[in-house]
């Protein structure tokens, strides 16, 4: 197939550079699917393709000058999308290929990339100090490589490297520009030519996000947030560790975020969740991550079908730490079984929020790609007689304690007669727990506290329901509320809900810093 190219002039005046970008694209192990005129064709040799194409917008340097990285990213940049059809995720690398007539040195190339439509940089540079990636090319490459960029390659520099989504796409911003302080008789009269292009490659096995956290967060016990549960320690209150093993984040705001339900450049806000902990369940090596919906949820993501739903959530304080629109908050009842009390019903088993809001709507909102990476997990519905216990006490109540009357004390896959058991609530312990060390030895009834709950990533400010049933009644469930304290109210209020669940263990790390700007990805 005869390749295709369209070169873009790009002019400094003030200092006589001619920049020229030509839109070239090899491929390693991929089929070429072409999309714009401007594109490169490439024959490749796999079942997964990936396209490069412009969006007809050239870099515009026109009638301007050395500049600054801030000026620089005003100026128009050089846009493509890199995608794909695979269903599975594939890497790829971004080089930018120097043509061997270049007469302006590397050294004088500053390069920015951000995602399209972002000022958030992904990666930054001078061109000179990237990575020469020449031998990662085959003879047969270069070749492509050299048609593509129209002339003879001099280097290839590696800017980039990053994942496509399963069947998803990412597009890009370039700019190019010669910094403001190089203003001698280095860069007068001369020209540079480049071309952009992208390799995919089969990725190498990622880690499970479980096995990141463990090995790749997880240094000693506070740093990055973290603190392994082995109750041993050497940091104060390392005696009131859940003792199980698990990795749980805890103080103020941890990088725990996690984009799970968009592929989207940007993760929308919906779609954010932040990790609980890193938990092995079964004791069997198999560690699951816990994930609880970073912010509050609406009737479009639970449904309004049900005898649990409540309405809108009509008590929003100043407390509220989130970004929603507060009216769009929605609040469902635990359990409005009247069968057991006027006032609902502490048996989850029979709560409809659990079997049909959690269990079946919002299982449908995520969609099958999505509510596939989440374990059939056991809950644990021990009960408690108080709020006034720590998070420790909690812990040992919420797995070994009776819950009220006949009400079981677990409820999984082997008892839920054929229900999902992948949506469940947060424990009292988990909100415990996530408050900094020095809060483990109060009781949950006094987490009011500034210090406390200013120091707790998991408090929100609204009232909130837990999993853990009230154990002298029949009617009631412990809840957080909004001042932050831990307390029992009947089932039949109307609170808020973040859902919680397991991703299954071999569920992989892909991308992200866990940050709320760049939040851990997952994969299969």
């Amino acid at each position: 197939m005869k390749p295709r190219t369209r070169i873009i002039l790009l002019s400094i005046i003030s200092i006589l550079i001619v920049v020229t970008i030509v839109l070239g694209v090899t491929y390693s192990f991929m089929k070429a699917d072409i999309e714009s005129s401007s594109v490169t064709e490439v024959s490749l040799k796999s079942c997964a393709k990936i396209t490069l194409k412009d969006t007809d917008v050239s870099i515009n340097l026109n009638n301007t000058y050395p500049m600054s990285k801030n000026k620089a990213l005003q100026t128009t940049p050089y846009t493509f999308t890199v995608s794909s059809s695979c269903e599975n995720y594939v890497g790829f690398n971004l080089y930018l290929a120097t043509l061997n007539t270049n007469t302006l040195d590397a050294s004088n190339i500053h390069y920015i990339i951000t995602y399209n439509g972002s000022k958030d940089i992904l990666a930054e540079g001078i061109l000179s100090n990237a990575t020469n990636a020449e031998n990662e090319f085959s003879n047969e490459e270069k070749t492509q490589l050299n048609s593509g960029i129209n002339g003879t390659y001099s280097s290839i520099y590696k800017l980039y490297n990053a994942s496509i989504p399963l069947q998803g796409e990412k597009s890009y911003d370039l700019y190019l520009y010669v910094d403001g302080d190089v203003t001698d008789a280095s860069t007068m009269n001369k020209s540079f030519n480049a071309g952009i292009a992208v390799k995919s490659y089969d990725r190498e096995a990622d880690p499970t996000l479980a096995n990141y956290i463990i090995n790749n967060v997880y240094t000693t016990d506070g740093e990055n947030g973290l603190y392994y549960h082995d109750g041993v320690g050497s940091y104060t209150n390392a005696d009131q560790e859940a003792g199980d093993n698990s990795y749980r984040y805890s103080g103020a705001d941890p990088n725990n975020y996690v984009c799970f339900g968009s592929d989207a450049a940007t993760c929308p806000n919906e779609y954010l969740y932040r990790i609980i902990g890193v938990f092995d369940e079964n004791s069997d090596s198999e560690y699951n991550v816990k994930l609880i919906k970073a912010d509050y949820t609406t009737s479009a993501m639970l449904g309004t079908d049900g005898r649990d739903y409540y309405g809108n959530y009509n008590n929003v304080t100043s407390n509220y730490k989130g970004n929603m629109n507060t009216s769009t908050i929605a609040a469902y009842r635990w359990n409005y079984d009247t069968s057991v009390s006027s006032y609902g019903s502490n048996n989850w088993t029979t709560s409809e929020l659990n079997k049909i809001n959690l269990n079946i709507n919002y299982i449908t909102y995520l969609s099958n790609l999505w509510s596939d990476m989440i374990e059939d997990s056991t809950w644990h519905l021990g009960g408690m007689t108080s709020s006034s216990n720590t998070a420790k006490s909690f812990y040992n109540g919420e797995r070994n304690n009776a819950g009220y009357g006949s009400n079981p004390t677990t409820y999984g896959p082997e008892n839920a007669n054929g229900s999902s058991t992948k949506i469940g609530l947060m424990y009292p312990s988990d909100y415990g727990y996530a408050a900094y060390p020095d809060a483990w030895v109060t009781n949950l009834s006094s987490y009011s506290s500034t210090t406390i709950k200013g120091n707790n990533w998991l408090y929100m400010g609204l009232n909130e329901w837990t999993m853990t049933p009230y154990s002298s009644y029949s009617r009631n469930v412990f809840s957080l509320y909004s001042n932050g304290y831990l307390n029992n109210r009947n089932a039949n209020n109307g609170y808020s809900v973040r859902p919680v669940f397991y991703l299954r263990s071999n569920i992989s790390y892909v991308e992200g810093d866990g940050t709320k700007d760049l939040p851990f990805r997952v994969g299969v």
